[in-house]
Protein backbone atom coordinates (compact mmCIF):
# COMPACT_ATOMS: atom_id res chain seq x y z
CA UNK A 1 0.00 0.00 0.00
CA UNK A 2 3.01 2.38 0.69
CA UNK A 3 4.55 1.82 -2.37
CA UNK A 4 1.41 2.34 -4.21
CA UNK A 5 1.18 5.57 -2.27
CA UNK A 6 4.41 6.75 -3.08
CA UNK A 7 3.84 6.70 -6.68
CA UNK A 8 0.73 8.36 -6.62
CA UNK A 9 2.75 11.19 -4.68
CA UNK A 10 5.62 11.12 -7.37
CA UNK A 11 3.01 11.19 -10.06
CA UNK A 12 1.30 14.45 -8.44
CA UNK A 13 4.37 16.16 -8.25
CA UNK A 14 4.98 15.39 -12.05
CA UNK A 15 1.81 16.27 -13.44
CA UNK A 16 0.88 19.30 -10.90
CA UNK A 17 4.17 21.12 -10.04
CA UNK A 18 2.89 24.22 -8.95
CA UNK A 19 0.80 22.21 -6.10
CA UNK A 20 1.92 19.23 -5.09
CA UNK A 21 4.65 18.67 -3.11
CA UNK A 22 6.56 16.43 -0.74
CA UNK A 23 4.39 13.14 0.61
CA UNK A 24 5.60 12.39 3.95
CA UNK A 25 4.79 9.07 5.67
CA UNK A 26 4.05 9.25 9.45
CA UNK A 27 2.88 5.76 11.29
CA UNK A 28 1.93 4.74 8.45
CA UNK A 29 -0.18 7.33 7.00
CA UNK A 30 0.61 9.57 4.19
CA UNK A 31 0.45 13.26 3.94
CA UNK A 32 1.06 14.82 0.51
CA UNK A 33 1.79 18.52 1.53
CA UNK A 34 0.35 21.24 -1.19
CA UNK A 35 -0.42 24.64 -2.15
CA UNK A 36 -3.51 27.11 -3.07
CA UNK A 37 -2.51 27.19 -6.57
CA UNK A 38 -4.45 24.23 -8.71
CA UNK A 39 -5.63 22.71 -5.53
CA UNK A 40 -8.87 21.70 -7.24
CA UNK A 41 -7.23 20.06 -9.91
CA UNK A 42 -5.00 17.87 -7.98
CA UNK A 43 -8.28 17.05 -5.72
CA UNK A 44 -10.29 16.29 -9.10
CA UNK A 45 -7.31 13.82 -10.31
CA UNK A 46 -6.84 11.86 -6.91
CA UNK A 47 -10.52 11.31 -7.28
CA UNK A 48 -10.95 10.14 -10.88
CA UNK A 49 -7.80 8.47 -11.59
CA UNK A 50 -8.01 4.93 -11.75
CA UNK A 51 -4.65 4.40 -9.48
CA UNK A 52 -6.51 6.62 -6.99
CA UNK A 53 -9.90 6.72 -6.66
CA UNK A 54 -10.02 8.85 -3.51
CA UNK A 55 -13.85 9.30 -3.66
CA UNK A 56 -14.95 10.07 -0.62
CA UNK A 57 -13.66 13.03 0.96
CA UNK A 58 -14.02 11.86 5.40
CA UNK A 59 -13.15 15.54 6.58
CA UNK A 60 -11.67 18.87 6.27
CA UNK A 61 -10.16 20.83 9.10
CA UNK A 62 -7.42 23.01 10.38
CA UNK A 63 -4.84 23.51 12.58
CA UNK A 64 -3.93 26.90 13.96
CA UNK A 65 -0.20 27.86 14.97
CA UNK A 66 -0.44 31.39 15.42
CA UNK A 67 3.54 31.87 15.26
CA UNK A 68 4.16 30.89 12.04
CA UNK A 69 3.77 33.26 9.06
CA UNK A 70 1.28 30.83 7.28
CA UNK A 71 -1.02 30.73 10.23
CA UNK A 72 -3.02 27.78 9.11
CA UNK A 73 -2.54 23.80 7.96
CA UNK A 74 -5.94 22.89 6.32
CA UNK A 75 -6.16 19.22 5.96
CA UNK A 76 -8.35 17.07 3.47
CA UNK A 77 -8.17 13.62 4.67
CA UNK A 78 -9.38 11.52 1.55
CA UNK A 79 -10.45 7.58 0.99
CA UNK A 80 -10.46 5.00 -1.62
CA UNK A 81 -13.18 1.96 -0.97
CA UNK A 82 -11.80 0.93 -4.75
CA UNK A 83 -8.08 0.46 -3.23
CA UNK A 84 -8.69 0.13 0.48
CA UNK A 85 -6.31 3.13 0.98
CA UNK A 86 -6.14 7.00 2.44
CA UNK A 87 -4.42 9.93 2.30
CA UNK A 88 -4.37 13.84 3.75
CA UNK A 89 -3.69 16.73 1.78
CA UNK A 90 -2.36 19.45 3.72
CA UNK A 91 -1.52 22.92 3.14
CA UNK A 92 -0.39 26.09 4.56
CA UNK A 93 -2.16 29.42 3.98
CA UNK A 94 -2.19 33.03 5.99
CA UNK A 95 -4.63 34.53 7.97
CA UNK A 96 -6.01 36.32 4.87
CA UNK A 97 -5.39 34.07 2.36
CA UNK A 98 -8.70 32.77 0.49
CA UNK A 99 -8.53 28.83 -0.69
CA UNK A 100 -10.46 27.68 -3.29
CA UNK A 101 -13.45 25.88 -2.41
CA UNK A 102 -13.67 21.78 -3.24
CA UNK A 103 -17.26 21.73 -3.27
CA UNK A 104 -17.52 21.19 -7.48
CA UNK A 105 -14.98 18.03 -6.36
CA UNK A 106 -16.64 17.00 -2.98
CA UNK A 107 -20.06 17.79 -2.17
CA UNK A 108 -19.64 17.29 0.98
CA UNK A 109 -17.10 20.21 1.17
CA UNK A 110 -20.75 22.49 1.32
CA UNK A 111 -21.14 21.76 5.35
CA UNK A 112 -17.28 20.98 6.22
CA UNK A 113 -15.78 23.70 4.93
CA UNK A 114 -18.25 25.96 6.39
CA UNK A 115 -17.57 24.53 9.31
CA UNK A 116 -13.78 25.53 9.03
CA UNK A 117 -15.07 28.78 8.31
CA UNK A 118 -16.95 29.31 11.70
CA UNK A 119 -14.59 27.89 13.54
CA UNK A 120 -11.20 29.60 11.83
CA UNK A 121 -12.29 32.34 9.79
CA UNK A 122 -10.70 30.25 6.57
CA UNK A 123 -12.07 32.18 3.76
CA UNK A 124 -13.10 29.26 0.99
CA UNK A 125 -13.67 31.39 -2.15
CA UNK A 126 -16.60 30.27 -4.88
CA UNK A 127 -17.98 28.36 -2.22
CA UNK A 128 -22.11 28.55 -2.68
CA UNK A 129 -23.08 29.54 0.96
CA UNK A 130 -20.18 30.08 3.35
CA UNK A 131 -21.69 31.04 6.76
CA UNK A 132 -21.45 29.78 10.11
CA UNK A 133 -22.79 26.16 11.21
CA UNK A 134 -22.52 25.92 14.41
CA UNK A 135 -22.42 29.31 16.03
CA UNK A 136 -24.43 31.98 15.60
CA UNK A 137 -24.72 33.86 12.93
CA UNK A 138 -23.74 37.27 14.93
CA UNK A 139 -21.51 35.52 16.50
CA UNK A 140 -18.24 37.21 16.95
CA UNK A 141 -14.66 35.48 16.53
CA UNK A 142 -13.44 32.30 15.82
CA UNK A 143 -13.76 29.59 18.73
CA UNK A 144 -10.80 27.05 17.29
CA UNK A 145 -7.81 30.19 16.95
CA UNK A 146 -5.46 29.71 19.67
CA UNK A 147 -5.91 33.38 20.35
CA UNK A 148 -9.62 33.37 21.34
CA UNK A 149 -10.69 34.14 24.73
CA UNK A 150 -11.69 30.65 26.86
CA UNK A 151 -14.58 32.70 27.95
CA UNK A 152 -15.71 33.99 24.82
CA UNK A 153 -16.47 37.33 24.12
CA UNK A 154 -20.35 37.73 25.14
CA UNK A 155 -22.51 35.29 27.09
CA UNK A 156 -26.15 34.70 26.34
CA UNK A 157 -29.31 34.15 28.97
CA UNK A 158 -32.94 34.56 28.93
CA UNK A 159 -34.17 37.73 30.38
CA UNK A 160 -37.33 37.75 32.14
CA UNK A 161 -38.47 41.13 31.65
CA UNK A 162 -37.74 41.37 28.03
CA UNK A 163 -39.19 37.55 27.61
CA UNK A 164 -36.13 37.23 25.13
CA UNK A 165 -32.76 35.96 24.99
CA UNK A 166 -30.15 38.56 24.95
CA UNK A 167 -26.23 38.95 24.53
CA UNK A 168 -24.15 40.56 27.28
CA UNK A 169 -20.52 41.36 27.51
CA UNK A 170 -18.62 38.62 29.37
CA UNK A 171 -17.89 39.77 33.02
CA UNK A 172 -16.22 37.21 34.64
CA UNK A 173 -14.34 37.45 38.19
CA UNK A 174 -11.14 34.66 37.88
CA UNK A 175 -10.86 33.97 41.93
CA UNK A 176 -6.96 33.27 42.63
CA UNK A 177 -6.21 31.26 45.45
CA UNK A 178 -2.71 30.74 47.01
CA UNK A 179 -2.25 27.27 49.06
CA UNK A 180 0.36 26.91 50.79
CA UNK A 181 0.34 23.16 51.93
CA UNK A 182 2.33 20.99 50.43
CA UNK A 183 1.11 18.61 47.16
CA UNK A 184 -0.45 15.53 48.61
CA UNK A 185 1.17 13.37 45.80
CA UNK A 186 4.58 14.87 47.54
CA UNK A 187 3.64 14.10 51.09
CA UNK A 188 1.31 16.28 53.13
CA UNK A 189 1.55 17.26 56.90
CA UNK A 190 -2.23 17.27 56.87
CA UNK A 191 -3.96 14.27 58.64
CA UNK A 192 -7.20 13.59 56.33
CA UNK A 193 -10.24 12.20 58.73
CA UNK A 194 -9.94 8.95 59.23
CA UNK A 195 -6.23 8.68 58.72
CA UNK A 196 -5.85 9.00 62.27
CA UNK A 197 -6.08 5.02 63.25
CA UNK A 198 -3.68 4.04 60.65
CA UNK A 199 -1.15 6.47 61.76
CA UNK A 200 -1.89 5.03 65.49
CA UNK A 201 -1.36 1.14 64.13
CA UNK A 202 1.66 2.01 62.07
CA UNK A 203 3.10 3.57 65.47
CA UNK A 204 1.98 0.41 67.12
CA UNK A 205 3.59 -2.03 65.07
CA UNK A 206 6.71 0.21 64.74
CA UNK A 207 6.75 -0.75 68.85
CA UNK A 208 5.88 -3.74 68.35
CA UNK A 209 8.86 -4.17 66.20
Amino acid sequence: MSEALKEIGGIAQARFPDCAGELVFDRGEATLHASRDGLVELLTWLRDDSDCLFKQLIDVTAVDYPAREYRFDVIYNLLSLRHNQRIRVKLAVGEEMPIPSCFPVYSAAFWLEREVWDMYGIYFADHPDLRRILTDYGFEGHPQRKDFPLTGHVEMRYDEDEKRVIYEPVKLTQAFRSFDYMSPWEGSFNVLPGDEKAGDDQTEAEGNG
